[in-house]
């Protein structure tokens, strides 16, 4: 690859905060379920923490990144094993997390697909197996091309969201201003928001693996990786500032309405822009589908030469049997609907993530990180390597 040599510092820079900016804010976000029940319902703390969020996610990811870059990993298995020496078997904490925020996504992909149908008055159970069986379509004959258009759909996503937001929070300011100047608190807590703010940015974490391997490409030094987070902070905490700040005024509505599966869903259609709200619905579920190829496809690709697996003869039937599996196992965790999915899977994920991911790294990986600093002050990262020729482009 020749990324390291034909990008600048800042385009460098700016791909690895796009990296995590395009994992968190996707068609998960976009549903504004997570929104809702991370932040919102518990009433005028929800911009504060959602901005507290997002930096104990980006300096947890910045030691991630600063330690995948300090000992030449190339994968995350390498990364967990110097995070946890001298027992890198506790690696495995992070194998059973991984698997089951993929496994889960999925499910909630299906999930957040399917309520976009049964706003159109198909059956719930009805959509989870239509979408399951376009998932397995998709994932056996198609996902080159799918992850391929994710970037894309991703963007009008965003576009359309970026709309509703500005157009919801215009709507409903003085709703969002009595609010927060009451401080009104809902929930019953007003601890417990500032509880999931560790919850949220445990299962964030997940983007972990790709973004460790895009900044190895791009990224040549510490400071990068600093700059780095800084501006996927910016970016991340102002889109979920703006959904949150949204649905703080709309809730009372919304939750009135039964409409908390698809939030953002419903104040599209009262917006007094029907072309928003359905180019928002379309999109919506083509950048849920994208999603849930890109994860399922992963999960493929990892499993497909196992050797518990021999007893299919070719790679293509060992495939589409992984992927099947995976998909009846999202289907059957779908049913319970995106509300429980996003509370109780991301949220027990979340609590995994805690101390499997965030703990660990915002200590152990803060000390491994400084003392290998001060004991080879001299180290460059690979993408500095290759750019002052001392190594080869991987290819």
């Amino acid at each position: 690859m020749k990324k390291a040599k034909s990008i600048g510092s800042f385009g460098a820079i700016f791909g690895v905060a796009a990296v995590l900016f395009g994992s968190h804010a996707g068609g998960g976000f976009a549903t504004g379920n997570q929104e809702t029940q991370y932040y919102v319902q518990f009433g005028w703390t929800a911009p504060l923490t959602a901005v507290l969020a997002m930096v104990l996610l980006t300096v947890t990811l910045r030691e991630a990144i600063v330690m995948y870059n300090n000992y030449d990993c190339k994968n995350y298995k390498e990364l967990f094993k110097h995070l946890w020496d001298p027992y890198p078997k506790l690696e495995i904490l992070w194998e059973i997390y991984y698997y089951l925020m993929v496994i889960i996504a999925v499910g909630a992909v299906i999930a957040g697909a399917a309520a976009v149908f049964q706003t159109m008055g198909i059956p719930y159970i009805v959509s989870i197996i239509i979408v399951g069986f376009v998932l397995l379509i998709l994932t056996i004959y198609g996902a080159i091309v799918v992850s391929s258009a994710a970037g894309i759909m991703s963007i009008i996503i965003m576009i359309c969201c970026l709309a509703i937001f500005l157009t919801g929070i215009s709507m409903r300011t003085g709703q969002i201003s009595s609010i927060i100047s009451a401080r009104e608190v809902w929930g019953g807590s007003a601890i417990k928001p500032f509880i999931l703010i560790f919850t949220y940015a445990g299962f964030q974490s997940v983007v972990i693996p790709s973004l460790a391997a895009t900044s190895r490409e791009l990224l040549k030094n510490e400071k990068q990786a600093t700059a780095a987070m800084g501006l996927s902070f910016v970016m991340n905490a102002v889109a979920l500032c703006l959904a949150v700040t949204m649905l703080l005024g709309w809730f009372a509505e919304f939750s009135a309405a039964g409409q908390l599966t698809l939030p953002t869903l419903y104040v599209a259609k009262h917006t007094g822009n029907s072309a928003i709200a359905v180019a928002y619905q379309v999109s919506l579920f083509l950048c849920l589908m994208s999603t849930g190829v890109t994860c399922i496809f992963g999960l493929v690709n990892r499993f497909e030469d196992h050797e518990k697996l021999a007893f299919l003869k070719t790679r293509q039937k060992r495939r589409i049997f992984t992927a099947v599996l995976i998909i009846v196992v999202a289907v059957v965790i779908s049913s319970t609907g995106l509300t429980n999915i996003v509370k109780f899977g991301y949220g027990y994920c979340g609590y995994l993530g805690i101390f499997a991911i965030v703990l660990p790294f915002l200590t152990i990986g803060v000390y491994k990180n400084r003392k290998f600093k001060r004991e080879h002050p001299d180290h460059k990262w690979y993408a500095q390597r290759v750019l002052d020729g001392e190594e080869e482009i991987a290819e």
